[in-house]
Formats: structure tokens, sequence, C-alpha cells
């Protein structure tokens, strides 16, 4: 286990929640923080962006689908062969913001209690301790996730969902932003066991950064000699910055149409005669927020179909499980997915006119979950 980057700040914050102190959301400014307005909230989205995009190259579509995902407070997975820029990405995101980080390498033999925390007998107080584990942070990266055995695993389960850990009957409260960045081999590959349906299920989207472009790859072999680009990477906004920029996309307004139009969603998938297993409700909860934080991020205070459509595979693509018959027959989730939202008619919002039913419109882009390893 690894931590990146400590402030002054940051044993206090990672063990103030265990004193029952308010999380750090909460005690910025002694109440639940302001939303930013659309300037600022713009100009700290590019920084954030630009930031990325210096590290990482030809993968600008992957880099704001995670910024989305944080904004959405949410938690990403990001899948695809070794050496393509996973943990790269994660640790790049993680350093644009001046919060605690922590890196956990999952291994076969990582224990629950080493992410998690564990008690300790203080011989001279004779009173059990409470150690926080890595999970401690504001963000997580949790690297080869499906290195681990599924005991292991799971010790995230309740982390993702509710924001905090149980060890001996006592819970302490995470600190908050939250979130758990994981990269993971594709199941093909040794030494791998797959994620259990429920851990999956707490990752709001899953990216598969695929390989770059020729002039990508050219570019990366110009800058990437002497140093890495990574080391370079400094914060560019701050714990209450994001927490100004959660606020902004939960403001974010959602008509009646389009929540009927994300519920249609969730039930075409699980009315497929080709799906085995369609999306849960709480997919139909992370799509909308992605889809909230996705028109924040393009300037608006409104929540468009385009916007549910433009999440719809990465929220939804690693939760479905196919039937046996439509796997044999070639059929992935996202062909699945795309003749799902193509079939369905696209809901008349004020802000735009009424449309046939249409295509997500978007081209089989590794950033989405579409590729060789699907």
């Amino acid at each position: 286990m690894e931590s990146h980057r400590r402030t002054a700040n940051d044993v206090s914050a990672a063990t103030g929640n265990l004193a029952g102190v308010p999380d750090p959301v909460s005690r910025l400014n002694g109440h639940r923080p302001a939303a930013m307005d659309g300037e600022s909230f713009h100009a700290a989205s590019q920084r954030i962006l630009t930031t990325v995009n210096t590290v990482i190259d030809g993968k600008s579509d992957a880099a704001k689908l995670a910024l989305t995902v944080l904004l959405a407070q949410g938690h990403l997975l990001l899948e695809d062969v070794p050496g393509v820029g996973k943990t790269l990405l994660a640790k790049t995101l993680a350093r644009t913001i001046d919060c605690t980080v922590n890196r956990i390498q999952f291994t076969p033999d990582l224990l629950p209690s080493d992410v998690t925390g564990v008690s300790i007998y203080n011989q001279a107080s004779r009173l059990f301790e409470f150690r926080p584990g890595a999970v401690f942070a504001n963000i997580v990266i949790g690297d080869e996730i499906n290195r681990a055995s599924a005991k292991t695993q799971s010790a995230l389960l309740e982390c993702m969902e509710e924001h905090q850990v149980t060890v001996d009957g006592n819970s302490y409260r995470l600190d908050e932003p939250f979130m758990v960045v994981a990269t993971q081999n594709p199941i093909e590959m040794e030494g791998t066991y797959p994620l259990p349906e429920a851990q999956r299920d707490r990752f709001m989207a899953r990216i598969s950064m695929g390989y770059p472009d020729k002039d990508a790859e050219i570019e990366m072999l110009e800058t990437h000699q002497a140093t890495s680009p990574l080391a370079k990477v400094a914060a560019v906004i701050t714990t209450a910055d994001v927490a100004a920029m959660i606020a902004s996309v939960q403001q974010v307004y959602v008509s009646q149409a389009v929540k009927e139009y994300t519920v249609s969603v969730g039930r075409a998938t699980r009315e497929s005669p080709l799906l085995r297993l369609g999306a849960s409700p709480r997919s139909m909860l992370q799509l909308l927020r992605a889809a909230k934080a996705t028109a924040a991020l393009d300037g608006r205070d409104f929540v468009l179909p385009d916007d549910v459509l433009q999440v719809a595979e990465a929220v939804l693509a690693h939760r479905i499980i196919l039937d046996r018959k439509a796997a044999g027959a070639g059929e992935t989730p996202h062909t699945v997915l795309r003749g799902i939202l193509s079939r369905l008619p696209v809901p008349h919002t004020p802000a735009e006119p009424a449309r046939q039913p249409r295509t997500t419109g978007r081209s089989p882009a590794p950033v989405a979950g579409v590729g060789r390893n699907h």
C-alpha cells in the first residue's frame, strides 16, 4: 500500500471522523458547501482536464468521463490490458486535487483488514485501538483489483456504498469527497478473479482505455522518455473546490420526462430476452447522476436525454449479463444496449424539439468500454 501525497492536515483528516468529528465537506465553512457559479465551475473543470490531458495522450474522452464520475460522487473502474495508462490516469486525476490519496496494490494475499483497518491491543492502556486502513483517504486507487480474492474485494462494498467502515462492531465515517478508482486486467489473463456482480454494481462507470492512436503514441515517445509527466503534476483545485463543484452538479435540473426516460432504459434492459440480468435500481440513480454531471460539464444547468445517452454504455454495460444464447451468437453488452437505446423513443423536453428514436450516435470508442477486450 502506497500513500501518494500527504498534506499537513492529512493525519487529522484521516482520523477526525474516528472521534465523531463531522466530515470535511460539512466543516469546510461550518455548513454544507455552496454551489460554485458557472464560470468558476467551467474554469475549474478545464484546469483538471487540461492537466490530465498533458499526461495521458489521446484520451480526452476518458479524462472527461473520469471527471464526470468524480463530480457525480461515483466510483470508476478502468479495465484493459497492462500498459495502456489505467493507473496513470487514476494517479493523474488524484494529483490534480489537493486531497488525501492512497494506493492499494491488490494481490492474492491481501487481507480485508489491510484495506479497512484493524483493531490493535494497546498494552499500556489495555484497550483495543483502531488503526485506519488505506481506504481512509479522499481518493483510493485500487490497482489490479481483480487480482485479490472475492473476500478482500468485499471489504470495499460498505466503503463504496455507505462511505463508512465497520470493524469490531464500530462504524467509522470516511472523509468526503470519497472516490475509489480501480484498475483491472481482462479476466482472460492469468491470476485474475472476476469481480462479483455486487462489486461491479457499485462502480458508477467502467472505461476501457484502448491503445492510443499513432500520433499520440509518437508524442508519448517524445515527451515521456526522460521523466514521467506525472512528476510535474500539481494540484489545480482544492478539496473545497471539489465539494462546491459537486454541490453545483446536485442542483442541475432534471425534468420529469428525462426521469421517465432514464427509468425506461433500465426497465428495457430487464425485459430484454438477450439479457439474463438487467440494470439495477442503483444503476438508474447513478445513470442520472452521471447525466447531471455531464450536463454541468457541458455548461448547462438542466439535463437533456442526450446526456443520458452519452453515459449510458459506460454506466450500464458492466452491470448487465448476457443470456447464453445471445453470447453464443456474438452479442456483447454494448451491442445489446445500443439496440435498446435505438428503439426507445427519445422524449421531448422544453429545451429542444421532439425527435424520433435514435441511436446513441457514438462510435465504438474505447472510452465507452467497447473494444476487443469485451
